[in-house]
């Protein structure tokens, strides 16, 4: 079964209050009151404002955001952007000029053991020599 990401966008002079749970992409250029949570990526534009909670997998912010901010992997700050409230992050880049009076914490990288890199170094072997096999 494929799935398609949709694209959602809260438009320029909507203003949503409540929770948003998605499994797409999000674009705000109006203002979100509330929580949204998300598997895709959300983009806060220029003019967008975000106050309360985002959890989503890739954010990147050009607008104003405060609250709470979980991103899974990367938390992009625009020159333009004003930021404040917790933010936690897998990576974060910050553009010189924005605004960012926020608590960061970055998750810690996974650990792999050496034990755990036996394992995968021997299913890739097998995955290999399975496809040499096939042939």
């Amino acid at each position: 079964m494929t799935t398609t990401m949709e694209r959602n966008v809260i438009a320029k002079n909507t203003k949503i209050t409540g929770q948003i749970v998605s499994e797409g992409d999000y674009r705000i250029d109006g203002v979100l009151e509330g929580d949204l949570t998300t598997k895709g990526r959300v983009i806060i534009g220029l003019g967008g404002l975000v106050k309360g909670t985002i959890n989503a997998l890739n954010t990147d912010i050009e607008g104003t955001f405060s609250g709470i901010l979980n991103v899974e992997k990367i938390l992009t700050v625009k020159a333009s952007s004003n930021i404040s409230g917790d933010v936690i992050v897998g990576k974060l880049s910050i553009e010189p000029g924005a605004t960012f009076n926020a608590s960061c914490k970055m998750k810690a990288p996974k650990v792999v053991s050496i034990e755990d890199g036996k394992k995968a170094a021997e299913k890739q072997n097998n995955q290999k020599r399975d496809k040499k096999a096939f042939k």
